[in-house]
């Protein structure tokens, strides 16, 4: 009973709607650097290999709002995994912690990866979705955009109808198996924020730049460990059959063999500039946010109960 309540706490609703928040607000901000690094991942035929470079032909050949096509879809996604993983991530680091025999660290670590798990397989149709709307209408070097293989749609509501119905309720889980492989990489980034506020908390009172110090540092840990896993959960969500084969790829390896087989090693790393500039700056902006609305929030329903014990 006392762990389900720990659980149920006012406390990890607070941390899930800060983390919520502070996503929306860090992704709105670098929006541009998300679009340019998906176009990288996915647009394999395209020459050029720096953010900056992707941006300017975008706006060139789409316009400037294209930077921002499929923003709402994205952030409503976005928005909802944030708020389950840190959610889950708090409640049971408040419930289990002190039941663990590992190092804390060991245990954040492990705390992260049942946290992601949860939040793959509820959140996962809402990222399928916002990849497919996200790349509507763009101008890929390899595919005209009347021989895309999606339908245009209309919603997040319509998406999810059209997908389920046209390619079977399985396809809104597209990509699920390179996601649960890639839970290490928020719990990484997550056992690595943690452990380096606690190590500065010993000898400094944080500031905000602080936290987007750490936050950028923990986040650049995480992305280069797992990159190439990233690169195969981009290709495997948006759906897109490999043109110069016409070989269907729909599991982890499968793509990882072909991106090899294509392009080389180095394949695996393609668009990781573009990926850590968007990631880190948005993670180190998100948990700056974060930390400064958690603490105003606790801090009010620490006053207000200071006024009832009066």
């Amino acid at each position: 009973m006392a762990d389900s309540q720990k659980l149920l706490s006012y406390q990890n609703l607070v941390h899930a709607v800060a983390g919520a928040a502070g996503s929306v607000a860090a992704m709105s901000t670098f929006y541009p650097l998300e679009t340019a690094r998906t176009r990288l991942q996915i647009d394999d035929k395209r020459k050029s290999r720096f953010t900056a470079t992707v941006i300017s032909e975008i706006v060139k050949e789409e316009g400037i709002v294209s930077l921002y096509r499929g923003w709402f879809p994205v952030i409503s996604s976005l928005c909802c995994s944030n708020f389950v993983y840190f959610y889950a991530f708090n409640g049971l680091k408040t419930a289990l912690l002190d039941q663990m025999s590992n190092t804390q660290a060991v245990k954040e670590l492990c705390i992260g990866i049942v946290a992601g798990v949860i939040n793959v397989l509820v959140t996962t149709p809402m990222w399928v979705v916002n990849m497919r709307m996200k790349l509507q209408g763009a101008n890929f070097k390899t595919l005209q955009k009347q021989e895309s293989k999606h339908p245009r749609y209309s919603g997040i509501a319509d998406a999810l109808c059209r997908i389920s119905q046209d390619e079977g309720l399985a396809a809104l889980w597209s990509g699920t198996s390179s996601s649960l492989l890639l839970v290490i990489n928020p719990a990484i980034h997550f056992m690595c924020y943690e452990a380096l506020k606690r190590s500065c908390k010993k000898y400094m009172d944080l500031s905000s730049a602080h936290f987007f110090l750490i936050g950028a540092l923990s986040k650049t840990i995480a992305t280069l460990a797992t990159y190439p896993l990233q690169l195969v959960q981009t290709k495997l969500r948006y759906g897109k059959e490999e043109s110069e084969s016409k070989e269907k790829l729909r599991t982890v390896w499968s793509v990882l063999r072909f991106i090899i087989r294509i392009q080389g090693f180095k394949g695996l790393y393609k668009g990781l500039e573009a990926k850590l500039l968007q990631t880190v700056l948005t993670a180190a902006l998100m948990f700056t946010i974060y930390e400064k609305i958690a603490s105003v929030i606790f801090n009010i329903m620490g006053a207000q109960q200071a006024v009832k014990n009066v």
